[in-house]
């Protein structure tokens, strides 16, 4: 059903007026929660052409500089169990800053990563999920939802004043990174006579989108994959082999082929399975019906509310061959496996998929090839989801021990 919703893209544009993402996008200026329209469709495109900007012109080699970064921490640690998904965590939140800010300053980083996870903690708590539910509950003492407009202040404070420093340094027509592009091109008559400008508060909100939409979603995909391949030390191994021979033996300095991922088929294929198996938002933003619209034979009138199932559609054993199973090789066999719908598609896809696949990429990449990933003492992750409210598919906090290659391995009574 997930893969049929969206073979209707016309008529799935549109997305339902819920209290909660009215107060989460200011209101309704944001390109995730906004309702369809000329002036989101313009907004669109000038979010896309910063992102698309930012990717061409820096963010290949930023992304290979901050991974490298990342793992002279890791080699710091080496041997010694670490919280890996917090480390991905603030590597992916890094990356945002710079996109939007040219700025990496941990002080910086720490703040947006702090105010982040505050967020999406209140977003997503159930007392403020209710309200959707029975609206008239806003008018009654709600401690979720004062926590959630707290969490909105400081997030709208830590922006506003990012934006207010490039407004007073930025020359026209140079830009320094994403919000100097946006800034510039705010003001332009970007939509019909009759739909308004762009303005400041969608460059806010797209800066948000980015951080929510490119932090933990990306390091979550990354903290499934290392979760997987503790589970199968033989795709691990394949997948060093197949690193040593296009990159070289150890820290040779060669460069990951972001253009021709292809040269590393296997890591592309492990990629493609994470994302099929642990979508990050198993069940993808409600949508609503632009016109009276049909699936399968089941009219579906206009204004109603859809939320397409992706995880559904990945784990649907007339598609896939043991859909439940982690198995790269399916990837591998040209036009064998259908497309996976991890970041949705149509106009609704999620902008910040190039960004996500090339982080994916080069961070495994780097990973994979100067480390051994192995647990520590103890039982293998927990591969089951956490159980969770938000939209989200989470996991259990693990550990793992980063052996350098070349290195000694602990022997098996070290980690059981």
């Amino acid at each position: 059903m997930g893969g049929l919703c969206w073979q209707t893209p016309d008529a799935l544009l549109s997305t339902p007026p819920l209290l909660a993402d009215k107060l989460v996008s200011q209101p309704y200026q944001d390109l995730s929660l906004g309702d369809y329209s000329l002036l989101w469709k313009a907004h669109k495109k000038l979010t896309r052409s910063a992102l698309l900007l930012g990717i061409r012109n820096s963010m290949e080699p930023l992304v290979e500089k901050l991974t490298q970064e990342f793992c002279e921490r890791m080699r710091a640690q080496a041997g010694t169990p670490v919280a890996i998904q917090k480390e991905f965590s603030f590597l992916t939140c890094s990356v945002i800053c710079c996109l939007t800010f040219g700025d990496k300053e941990d002080t910086l980083v720490h703040a947006f990563h702090d105010c982040v996870q505050d967020l999406m903690k209140s977003w997503e708590h159930w007392s403020i999920q209710v309200l959707d539910i029975v609206p008239f509950l806003r008018f009654f003492p709600n401690p979720g939802l004062r926590r959630l407009k707290q969490a909105l202040e400081n997030r709208d404070r830590i922006v506003e004043k990012q934006l207010k420093q490039h407004k007073d340094s930025m020359v026209a027509g140079q830009w320094r990174d994403m919000t100097d592009y946006m800034l510039q091109g705010m003001g332009k008559p970007r939509a019909e006579k009759g739909h308004g400008r762009l303005l400041e508060g969608h460059v806010h909100m797209s800066v948000v989108d980015l951080f929510i939409g490119g932090t933990e979603t990306t390091a979550t995909t990354l903290s499934w994959a290392v979760a997987f391949l503790l589970h199968h030390p033989e795709i691990q191994q394949r997948l060093q082999e197949e690193l040593d021979c296009e990159l070289g033996p150890g820290d040779s300095g060669s460069r990951v082929p972001l253009k021709d991922p292809s040269r590393l088929p296997l890591l592309t294929a492990t990629i493609a399975e994470v994302l099929r198996l642990r979508p990050v938002v198993p069940l993808a933003l409600p949508h609503r019906t632009t016109r009276h619209s049909s699936i399968l034979g089941y009219d579906i009138p206009e204004g109603t509310v859809v939320i397409p199932n992706l995880q559904g559609a990945h784990l649907d054993d007339t598609v896939w061959e043991q859909p439940h199973e982690f198995r790269p090789d399916r990837f591998l066999v040209p036009g064998a496996s259908p497309r996976v719908l991890a970041f949705g598609c149509g106009a609704r896809v999620c902008l910040g998929e190039p960004l996500a696949r090339l982080e994916l990429f080069v961070v495994l990449a780097r990973l994979l090839h100067a480390f051994t990933l192995l647990p520590p003492t103890g039982p293998l992750p927990s591969l089951r989801p956490r159980s969770h409210r938000g939209i989200n598919l989470t996991m259990q906090p693990f550990q793992v021990r980063l052996q350098p290659r070349g290195a000694v391995a602990p022997g098996p009574s070290q980690h059981q």
